[in-house]
Order: C-alpha cells, then structure tokens, then sequence
C-alpha cells in the first residue's frame, strides 16, 4: 500500500526507530512499511496517522494502491456470472 510515511517522518526530524517508539512497533516494522514491502493491521496505520497529526487516508493512498482489497476482489467473485 503506498503511504506518505517517509515525507510526513523527515519533515518532523524523526528516525524511523522514533516512529516505531511512539507506535509501540520496531524499526524494522515501519521501514517495511515504508518501503511498502508490509501493509499495517489498522490500529498500527491508526497511530501512525495519528503521530502525524493526520486522517489515516492522508497517510495511507489506498486509491492509489496496486493491491486490490480483499473486500474488492470478494465482489468481483460474488457478481461475475452464476453457474448452474
């Protein structure tokens, strides 16, 4: 999932290890993050947002995201053609 986590990070002076400290999760943790190789569960993208002092779809650019939800992907599934 893309995210503005780096930009909004070093426009505030901050390392990616005091990030991990105000959201309760390692180093490692937010570079993957940033580096879009691992998505956040929703609480962990919630305070981040937070941190930032922003709506967690500022942050998080789901629009502009490759993945497609799983919800998206369910009603492809769900309205393509019924077989018998």
């Amino acid at each position: 999932m893309k995210n503005r986590i780096r930009q909004l990070r070093e426009a505030l002076g901050m390392t990616q290890e005091q990030l991990g400290e105000m959201v309760g999760t390692s180093r490692q943790a937010i570079n993957a993050i940033e580096t879009e190789k691992n998505e956040p569960s929703i609480w962990l993208a919630y305070d981040i947002a937070q941190v930032f002092n922003e709506p967690i779809e500022s942050v998080f650019l789901f629009e502009e995201s490759e993945r497609k939800s799983r919800a998206d992907i369910s009603r492809r599934h769900a309205c393509g053609p019924q077989r018998d």
